[in-house]
């Protein structure tokens, strides 16, 4: 019995993971696609535009 108390914590772990792992696959794309990428490149330029500013003064 002591194997399955140590087997088990392992394998919860590996299900949520993988389940994890799905859910954010069939997420991707999608009707909102467009949106989030956006969301994700005005989030990346503002502290690029940031960094090009100081180093223009």
């Amino acid at each position: 019995m002591d194997y399955v108390s140590a087997l088990l914590p392992p394998v919860v772990m590996a299900a949520f993971f993988i389940g994890l792992v799905v859910t954010i696959v069939k997420s991707q794309g999608g009707p909102n696609k467009a949106k989030e990428d956006a969301v994700v490149d005005a989030a990346l330029a503002g502290p690029a535009s940031a960094r090009q500013a100081g180093r223009d003064d």
